[in-house]
């Protein structure tokens, strides 16, 4: 481990050890917002710091057995070289569970989902096989014992779905299903085939982490411009002799709005404040499933047989996930939910990608 890891891993150990004071600090328990936020922290840092804790420790012991290695029993000898081999594989497995803790987290691997599976090329045999997927991804949640809510289908003419689009909650949902995004493409000799040919038909799959809800938006005072002002019409002597309405300007989105139904200027402000807040958060909510939408997009590509990341061979009972040039001669387990090896060798190969890029590999 060189030492710029060691630093970074000694800086999160005191902040590790500060941020345990904090949660027993009475003020700091007393303001809930302020307390999750601390006791969030400490528990993104604490695999990283009980591991560091676990790798000295066995450093320490291999020091020790280094140092009988050299003892005049050859006995002992033999049983400090064999220890402090065992102990060696320890500390370069610990290393590299220590560098991928450090890694940088998906903001969205806790969110639970929405899968969305389309039929591409192939007529109904592309149908048939989005049911299929449908199925595998069903059977793999249950293995997880995660939820599974179908929310809206359109069936196929001959089974299985032209689209389906259900909503996948549990522990860790996105984390698992991220990289499943992509054009799905089977070759097998279709149902509706007579004459035993083999085709090939593709379905497209979109999973989308699924936004928490925006319960409110907190508008920060100095982005907004407030100006009073007489209002206008009805409303007698007191309306024409005080500035009672008000206009609020976001400066960040031109958003403009004002109220004048109220004689009380900060009855009035306080409604403009409201209505603000609600075009706010209806923009945001906008922004929302336009990114959706453009995250759909990217995901997919356009179902065609061409574009594809994995492919399900019947005939040779073998899928293959291109990304990654992996081949496993294991169809029928994974088309009935086993996907654990298929993306178990996915997360690591990009958590190895990351490391190299930010240069934490060894």
């Amino acid at each position: 481990m060189n030492n710029t890891l060691k630093r970074k891993i000694e800086q999160l150990t005191d902040r590790y050890q500060e941020l345990g004071e904090l949660l027993s600090d009475n003020d700091i328990i007393s303001k809930q917002k302020l307390f999750r936020s601390y006791a969030k922290e400490y528990s993104e840092i604490e695999p990283v710091v009980l591991t560091y804790r676990e790798r000295r420790k066995k450093a320490l012991e291999l020091t020790e057995a280094r140092q009988m290695v050299g003892d005049v029993d050859p006995e002992i000898s033999l049983m400090a070289t064999e220890e402090a081999k065992k102990l060696e594989v320890s500390i370069s497995t610990l290393d590299r569970q220590i560098r991928v803790l450090l890694l940088p987290q998906d903001p969205n691997d806790n969110s639970n989902i929405f899968l969305e599976i389309r039929a591409g090329t192939g007529g109904d045999e592309a149908a048939i096989f989005a049911g299929d997927l449908l199925r595998m991804y069903t059977r793999f949640a249950e293995m997880k014992t995660w939820q599974v809510e179908l929310l809206n289908e359109r069936m196929g003419e001959h089974g299985g779905y032209k689209e389906v689009i259900a909503r996948i909650s549990g522990k860790d949902v996105y984390a698992n299903l991220k990289f499943e995004s992509g054009a799905h493409r089977v070759q097998r000799v279709p149902q509706t085939e007579s004459q035993g040919r083999i085709h090939t038909s593709a379905c497209t799959v979109a999973v989308l982490p699924e936004t928490e809800d925006i319960h409110e938006i907190e508008v920060n005072k100095s982005e907004l411009r407030i100006d009073t002002f007489r209002a206008s019409g009805a409303g007698g002597q007191h309306v024409n002799k005080t500035d009672s309405a008000v206009r609020l300007t976001h400066i960040p989105t031109g958003i403009v709005v004002e109220c004048q139904d109220e004689r009380s200027q900060h009855k009035n402000k306080a409604r403009a404040m409201s209505l603000l807040q609600a075009k706010l958060l209806e923009k945001a909510k906008d922004e929302q499933a336009a990114d959706q939408a453009q995250t759909r997009r990217s995901l997919v590509g356009t179902g065609d047989r061409s574009e594809k990341i994995r492919t399900y061979n019947f005939p040779d009972g073998r899928v293959t996930d291109h990304r990654i040039n992996l081949t496993l001669h294991r169809l029928t387990h994974t088309i009935a939910g086993d996907l654990e090896p298929i993306i178990n060798e996915l997360m690591q190969e990009h958590q190895a990608d990351q490391l190299r890029k930010l240069g934490l590999d060894d």
